[in-house]
């Protein structure tokens, strides 16, 4: 029983050595916020690859990490970098906190994007390929692009903020996910440390 014990403490210290290494000896709320960077990123790499119909397209799936990464963001993101919570390991640029409205607005679209793309899951792909998703080109309202297309007509437009749920939910799901993927990437480019 004791040996029992002792390995499983020993398992158990080498599962927390290693995510310490993966995150450069990170802890407390810095490694909190790469763990939950990294989820995001693990989602990211499966709907990457069934967005681009590379991969057989799962709504289930799509749901499943969209709700993974929505998790992850708005208010869930922006409360693990409190004031002062930079310094190596962290990826952190200072730019958070100096333009912290950027910041929490971007944190916020993630965290639409992802709900959207969860609600949006059901509709497939705009470009349905040799049948696989039939006449989702045209999204669930029967327009191109759902409700007003990518250029406008939904509330807000995409030129003047994020769209709401409703329009989101009507959306094909790769078009709800090149938003989500824009909004991690003026993210990264804007505030993260390469």
């Amino acid at each position: 029983m004791k040996t029992l014990k002792l390995t499983t403490g020993a398992v158990a210290a080498s599962l927390f050595a290693v995510s310490a290494f993966a995150h450069g000896g990170a802890t407390g709320i810095v490694k909190d916020r790469m763990d939950g960077m990294s989820a995001m990123k693990d989602s990211m790499k499966v709907l990457t690859p069934i967005m681009q119909g590379k991969a057989p397209y799962d709504a289930e799936k799509v749901r499943v990490e969209a709700e993974s990464i929505g998790r992850h963001a708005g208010e869930a993101l922006t409360r693990l970098f409190p004031e002062g919570s930079m310094g190596k390991p962290s990826e952190a640029k200072h730019e958070i906190w100096t333009d912290w409205e950027g910041f929490s607005d971007l944190a916020e679209q993630l965290h639409a994007y992802a709900e959207g793309l969860a609600l949006a899951s059901g509709n497939g792909l705009m470009m349905a390929d040799s049948g696989q998703n039939a006449g989702m080109m045209t999204g669930a309202s029967g327009s191109m692009m759902g409700a007003g297309g990518m250029t406008g007509g939904m509330t807000g437009g995409m030129m003047g903020g994020v769209p709401g749920r409703e329009e989101l939910a009507e959306m094909p799901a790769d078009g709800v996910f090149m938003m989500l993927s824009q909004a991690c990437s003026a993210c990264h480019t804007k505030y993260r440390a390469e």
